[in-house]
C-alpha cells in the first residue's frame, strides 16, 4: 500500500473529519468565550478592584530602553517595546477565560450524555459454539449411522 493510498485512508476515516470539525467549532467557542471574559466579566472585576482594564495589571521588572516612545504605564506598549514584566493581570484574565470554557464544556458534555440513551446491557446468553466443533459433531454423527 502506497504512503498516498495510506494517507487518503487515514483522511477519510470519520474520527479525522470528527476532529477537524471540533477544532473548528471549538476555534471559533473560544473566540465568543474570550469576549465574554474580555468585555463582560473582567470590567466588572476591574471595577470591584478600581481599574477598567484588568489585564493591564503588571509589575515592571526591566528597564525601559533608551528609545522607548510609548506610554510607561501601558501594558501593550511595554510588551511591544521587550520590557521584561510580570503581567499577573493578563494572566488572571486568561485563567479566568480558561475557567470559564472550561466549565461551559462540562456542561455541554453533562448534557449530551442526559440526552443519549443509555445502551442496556443484553443478557449474556450462552456463547455460540464454534464451527469447527459442529463440524466435529456431524462428523461423529455420521459415523454413528
Amino acid at each position: 500500500m502506497g504512503l498516498i493510498s495510506e494517507f487518503k485512508t487515514f483522511i477519510n476515516r470519520g474520527n479525522v473529519m470528527d476532529l477537524a470539525v471540533g477544532v473548528i467549532i471549538g476555534g471559533a467557542f473560544a473566540t465568543i468565550t474570550k469576549s465574554l471574559t474580555d468585555d463582560l466579566i473582567m470590567p466588572v472585576v476591574g471595577y470591584i478592584f478600581g481599574g477598567a482594564d484588568f489585564s493591564g495589571y503588571f509589575l515592571r521588572l526591566g528597564e525601559l530602553p533608551a528609545d522607548f516612545k510609548g506610554n510607561p504605564t501601558s501594558y501593550a506598549d511595554l510588551k511591544a517595546a521587550g520590557v521584561a514584566m510580570f503581567g499577573w493581570g493578563q494572566f488572571l484574565t486568561v485563567l479566568v477565560n480558561f475557567i470559564i470554557l472550561a466549565f461551559i464544556i462540562f456542561l455541554l458534555v453533562k448534557t449530551m450524555n442526559k440526552l443519549m440513551p443509555k445502551e442496556e446491557a443484553a443478557p449474556a446468553g450462552p456463547a455460540p459454539t464454534p464451527e469447527d466443533i459442529v463440524l466435529l459433531r456431524e462428523i461423529r454423527d455420521s459415523l454413528k449411522k
